[in-house]
């Protein structure tokens, strides 16, 4: 009976005391998985650097939904036609002659429009655009100045880094891919002119101001702006808005007697600081 006792008395604390099922994470890659990496990794290695394969090459892509998508990323109302034609380049049209002559077809007819006036048309309103919003901006920078932050600007390169990263580059229609700067920078003037067309000047107006005159944000002026002759810039500023003499003076110093001695140097006009800066 006492041994009776003892069994049960066993078998409810090692019941209580049993430890709770942990369940152990596995990541459950199959076998074949890294063998196929691997050999798949080593075909393309041997195969060597591929040319960028155009998204259009894809069995789903869709052009018109991709249209479609492009103007309302933008908040814009397109007809898909005008937009067809804004992102179609003459490189492309001559292209597509050469290509159905070379297939034997003797009437070639190819229903396209290249986007040649709408960017003529866009590089019109873009500069005065650009224009007016730099005179109103800065209304104390020199003319010199204005014309160079509008060159920089409207400059190819800054054209084409908007256009690319508003996903032009897929949506283009050139003979060559990917397309170049000149190509991505004319179709988004060409843009400008189908939203000017579609919906108001006022539109087109706001696009260039949200996309292309804030690159300025957080650039220094003096990157955009180089100025060969300070000083002969700033009397000529004076002269002409009759401020009086530019009169340089010392207005303190440090390490005087040393050899990393330092001097600063204040610009006068009118016994008034205008600017100030170091020199050693």
């Amino acid at each position: 009976m006492f041994h009776l006792r003892t069994s049960l008395r066993f078998l409810i604390l090692n019941k209580s005391n049993a430890p709770l099922p942990v369940l152990d994470q596995t990541r459950c890659f199959k076998r074949w998985v890294a063998p196929t990496l691997r050999e798949l990794r080593k075909r393309q290695k041997k195969l060597g650097p591929q040319e960028p394969q155009p998204r259009s090459g894809f069995i789903e892509w869709n052009y018109r939904a991709e249209l479609f998508a492009f103007g309302k990323r933008l908040h814009e109302e397109f007809q898909l036609p005008m937009l067809q034609t804004a992102l179609t380049q003459p490189s492309y049209i001559e292209k597509e002659k050469v290509r159905q002559t070379e297939l034997g077809i003797s009437e070639v007819d190819i229903n396209m429009q290249d986007n040649y006036e709408l960017s003529e048309r866009g590089a019109y309103l873009t500069n005065e655009c650009v224009q007016a919003f730099l005179k109103h901006s800065f209304p104390l920078i020199p003319l010199e100045g204005i014309v160079a932050f509008k060159e920089y600007l409207l400059s190819t390169e800054m054209l084409s880094h908007i256009a690319a990263h508003l996903g032009m580059t897929e949506l283009l229609l050139d003979s060559d891919y990917p397309p170049s700067k000149e190509s991505l920078a004319r179709s988004l003037l060409a843009i400008i002119s189908a939203i000017e067309q579609c919906n108001g000047q006022e539109r087109a107006f706001l696009f260039i101001r949200d996309f292309i005159c804030t690159q300025m944000n957080q650039r220094d002026v003096f990157d955009m702006w180089n100025i060969e002759d300070p000083e002969v810039l700033l009397k000529q500023i004076c002269e002409e808005r009759k401020l009086g003499e530019v009169e340089p003076r010392l207005i303190g110093n440090c390490g005087k007697n040393t050899v990393l001695a330092t001097y600063y140097i204040g610009l006068y006009v009118n016994k008034k600081l205008i600017g100030k800066g170091k020199l050693e």
